[in-house]
């Protein structure tokens, strides 16, 4: 790996370490594309580069979730209980979705998700501000019956969980949208092992993959991403409790709207 992938690896990691923080999600929206390129560039096969860009960033999301999260905890808004269950119950999806992706084309899963993030942009712009008496859902098996789906869908597509995880909790179990985010946040923590495990567990026997890879997971850039979203994931933690829950409601819809839209390959079809 060249001294520039390195340099754009570390930008990346920077951006995407503030956006975990910030949204309590996985960042694998800005550094699962990036490193699709550069694996294109490093002469892989498409069909291993995203399957390697997957892998890896679930590596990432491991240590960059924790970051975030203990600076989540220090002010108080994770709902430990919660993310402990849903978190345990995702990782379980993420290891079985992870494992199937290794087998499938990834088309076809990229836009129903692309689908479904999109719906969930439009939900969060379109909806109120749940009312501050109203109490969040207290009950393990919504909690679980969420939460096994959400990490179905993060090992499908190499993401932490957090782009499905904070819309639920907040439209679907009535979290306050500062303890949606910290929670996710936590919960991730299982959810990106989970899939972290499936990308390697089920890459260890492919042949002709980089030097340096355990698996699907490509530790050279791992090692970069991991450096610098750990540290930028505390930032985005302490900025996201000085904004107000409607305003960060919107970054989080207008980053949802993004990447469908990436997903489903709007992008690239307008060039």
């Amino acid at each position: 790996m060249t001294i520039t992938y390195v340099l754009i690896l570390l930008g990346a990691g920077l951006c995407a370490g503030f956006a975990s923080g910030l949204l309590g999600i996985g960042s694998s929206f800005i550094i699962t594309p990036i490193q699709y390129e550069i694996y294109l560039a490093m002469g892989l096969p498409a069909d291993t580069a995203i399957k390697m860009a997957f892998g890896t960033t679930m590596l990432v999301i491991l240590p960059t979730a924790i970051s975030g999260a203990w600076r989540h905890t220090q002010k108080g808004a994770v709902r430990w209980k919660t993310a402990i269950i849903m978190g345990s119950c995702s990782l379980l999806g993420a290891f079985g979705g992870a494992s199937l992706a290794t087998k499938l084309p990834g088309l076809w899963l990229k836009i129903a998700f692309g689908v479904v993030i999109i719906a969930a942009s439009v939900r969060m712009f379109t909806a109120r501000t749940q009312p501050t008496e109203q109490k969040p859902q207290d009950n393990v098996w919504a909690w679980a019956a969420w939460a096994i789906p959400a990490g179905l869908i993060s090992g499908l597509v190499g993401i932490g969980g957090g782009m499905v995880l904070v819309p639920v909790m907040n439209m679907a179990l009535k979290f306050k949208l500062h303890n949606a985010v910290a929670t996710s946040l936590a919960a991730i923590i299982f959810t990106s092992l989970g899939g972290a495990l499936g990308y390697i567990i089920n890459g260890l026997n492919v042949p002709n993959l980089p030097s340096y890879s355990l698996g699907y997971a490509y530790l050279p850039s791992w090692l970069v991403l991991a450096v610098s979203t750990i540290t930028m994931a505390q930032v985005g933690a302490i900025v996201a409790h000085r904004l107000p829950a409607r305003q960060l409601g919107y970054i989080f819809a207008v980053v949802l709207l993004y990447v469908g839209l990436r997903m489903l390959g709007v992008f690239e079809f307008l060039g």
